[in-house]
């Protein structure tokens, strides 16, 4: 009997049935996903105590964060040891750990990473905004069971927060201080008590932090006045700040390493011209301060020039040429691509970033041919 039109077959079925994506169809895998086999070995290897409810030392995740070559582990943040080490000690304490910084330092990808490492699982997250709810970050009801059978433990949905307390694993609340004053107290008594009460269920709704739970928390520095914290909820985290790379090479290096990843997962090859991204990576890094390396000082552009900008960037430039065959990437692929990427639609940061290359591009440009071919392109930045 053929079958009708319209009839599904057996693979399309299976394609389309509920249940997990294998790693390779995802498009962003959690940390814990994409560096599965290394957490493995460094589990398996890992001879240090552990603290109660971690799945692994503090020095195997240090390690992980940080990498090691010689061991086969990527280094996967770049940053100060020192302050990677004083993150993953502060998460040992009662205190739970606030990231700040500027927007693009890696704040998140940091976090994803300790929660990766600590917990075995990232995805227990609360992503902050004017709009969320206390339900949101505490608990809500499915309310056809609550309807039928009035408040029960089978009745609850539970949210991150609830999760990482139930199971002992770290939970992620991004952007912080976007949220209302009202949603950022609920951490006071959770940090403080290590307990979330369901008032709802009477003395059985009492939720006893298990061990292994902290949170951890980001906030831009650009966005901290918009609902600062209490005093009160300020004492309850230790504040590290992650501040942007500052080593050309190894900045560098990163945009090198990333965008190739992003590149080989689209099917393209990877970046060739080290010397390209330098300059891009300084033009960044310069944009940024304010400051060009011989110390001259101008007015930088109110946007973010980060790493994943730049990385942003050089993926764009590439995959344009890829896509409509003009051969290599050159410094004016690079400028064309700055506006969209990077000075988004602020008409006076394009002003500034014009100005940049009319004056410092325009003296490195008379001793180097690489400076003098973005030199050329500047008026793509003002053409858009």
């Amino acid at each position: 009997m053929s079958p009708k039109r319209g009839d599904r077959s057996a693979s399309q079925a299976a394609a389309e049935a509920p249940g997990p994506r294998p790693a390779r169809d995802i498009l962003r895998p959690p940390a814990e996903v994409l560096y599965a086999d290394e957490l493995r070995r460094l589990a398996a290897d890992d001879r240090e105590a552990r603290p109660r409810g971690w799945a692994l030392s503090p020095r195997a995740v240090r390690d992980f964060i940080l990498g090691d070559e010689a061991r086969g582990l990527q280094p996967k943040f770049v940053g100060p040891a020192a302050v990677v080490e004083r993150v993953i000690v502060g998460l040992l304490g009662s205190r739970g750990l606030m990231l700040v910084g500027e927007p693009g330092t890696a704040k998140s990808m940091l976090s994803e990473l300790l929660a990766a490492a600590i917990s075995g699982d990232s995805t227990l997250v609360i992503q902050g905004s004017a709009g969320i709810t206390d339900e949101q970050v505490r608990y809500s009801w499915n309310y056809a069971l609550l309807l039928a059978r009035g408040p029960s433990p089978e009745a609850l949905v539970p949210s991150a927060l609830y999760r990482g307390m139930r199971d002992g694993k770290l939970v992620r609340f991004e952007e912080l201080t976007r949220c209302s004053q009202e949603v950022q107290d609920i951490l006071v008594s959770i940090l403080s008590e290590k307990l979330l009460q369901v008032a709802e269920l009477g003395a059985p709704g009492s939720l006893f932090a298990a061990r292994g739970f902290n949170v951890i928390a980001t906030a831009n520095t650009r966005d901290r006045g918009v609902n600062e914290m209490s005093a009160a909820l300020k004492r309850r985290f230790n504040f590290e700040t992650i501040r942007p790379i500052a080593d050309l090479a190894a900045e560098t290096a990163l945009v090198l390493r990333e965008s190739e990843k992003i590149l080989a997962a689209a099917g393209l090859p990877p970046p060739r011209d080290g010397a390209l991204v330098e300059a891009l990576v300084t033009i960044f890094q310069e944009l940024r301060a304010g400051r060009t390396r011989e110390g001259a000082t101008f007015e930088r552009p109110s946007t973010v020039m980060s790493t994943a900008e730049a990385i942003a960037l050089f993926c764009s430039a590439c995959q344009a040429n890829h896509s409509f065959g003009r051969g290599e990437v050159s410094p004016g692929d690079v400028v064309g691509h700055l506006r969209g990427t990077a000075i988004k639609d602020a008409e006076e940061d394009a002003t500034r970033v014009h100005d940049y290359f009319r004056t410092v591009v325009k003296a490195r440009a008379e001793t180097s041919e690489l400076w003098a071919a973005f030199y050329e392109a500047r008026e793509r930045i003002a053409a858009g």
